[in-house]
């Protein structure tokens, strides 16, 4: 648990942890990862005693909510949005463009 943390911060800390667990993580990189998304939280809310630009100026790690996963290089395709769109069959998806089904899709 980081130094100079408060009961909500060790709350978060275990919950972090419990859920990366939970996931298949091990007790090192779970803890690690925890550590590092309660400290940018501190940072954010201005417990820290020290903070990086990218702490407190990037979107929070809560509200992103892997929202950054599996975009590297653009994220998914247009097929498999269009694929997507095809299963909650969304009207006109085949003249959307990718950015179009992106915003369908709801993702």
């Amino acid at each position: 648990m980081p130094a100079g943390s408060n009961k909500k911060r060790e709350r978060q800390y275990e919950h972090i942890k419990a859920g990366l667990k939970k996931r298949g993580r091990s007790e090192d990189t779970a803890e690690e990862i925890a550590a590092r998304t309660v400290n940018k939280e501190r940072a954010r809310s201005g417990e820290a005693k020290q903070k990086s630009r990218s702490s407190t100026q990037d979107m929070s790690s809560s509200r992103r909510g892997g929202l950054r996963s599996h975009k590297g290089s653009g994220g998914r395709t247009k097929d498999q949005l269009y694929n997507e769109a095809k299963q909650k069959n969304i009207k006109g998806r085949s003249k959307m463009t990718k950015a179009e089904l992106e915003k369908a899709v709801g993702r």
